[in-house]
């Protein structure tokens, strides 16, 4: 039986999803703001359907895009973590980090700490040699996030697969997290 990895941080829970978490999901991925970098927002039907799809990924692999709650305070506010992508990348195989957040919730550190502790797993307890992260080169917020996390920017652009949008690509090695994490695995 795979074992499923739920990350706790200071602030945050990064657990496996509920039924419950499907509504504010799908709010979310209805937000303009929220989906302005992707080609469009989802329909309930939609973000359903990936709420599925990351569940049984997060089941087969033992971790994926966890669904993010602030301790104590919020029950869900997005989701945060790591994923093998499923389309054909010009960077595959890859495992990537990435996050989602409601709105409301920006600007607070979350989405760095969450991530932080998931390439912490991936790193340490997962063992991977590299974790990518890729957004456009319009989103500077999600920039910022990658590069707090330590993460270097690739030298050429890509054009993400059914998209128009120009992305860049990020990346960090296991070595480079072991040489700033000396004290873990």
């Amino acid at each position: 039986m795979t074992k499923i990895y739920e990350l706790e941080t200071e602030r945050l829970y990064l657990r496996q999803w509920t039924e419950a978490d499907k509504a504010p999901f799908a709010n979310l991925n209805a937000d303009e703001r929220v989906m302005e970098f992707f080609p469009r927002p989802l329909s309930r039907s939609e973000s359903d359907a990936m709420v599925d799809r990351i569940q049984r990924s997060i089941t087969q692999r033992g971790w994926g895009w966890w669904a993010v709650e602030v301790k104590h305070k919020h029950p869900f506010i997005g989701f945060v973590g790591l994923n093998i992508p499923s389309v054909d990348l010009p960077f595959n195989p890859c495992v990537e980090t990435g996050w989602r957040l409601d709105s409301s919730y920006w600007g607070r550190g979350y989405a760095t700490e969450a991530a932080s502790a998931a390439l912490s797993l991936g790193f340490g307890t997962l063992a991977l040699d590299e974790i990518v992260a890729f957004t456009t080169v319009d989103n500077v917020r999600s920039q910022a996030v990658v590069q707090k996390l330590g993460m270097h920017r690739a030298p050429s652009t890509f054009i993400y697969p059914g998209e128009s949008l120009e992305h860049y690509l990020y990346k960090r090695s296991r070595a480079d997290w072991q040489a700033q994490n000396p004290s873990t695995p």
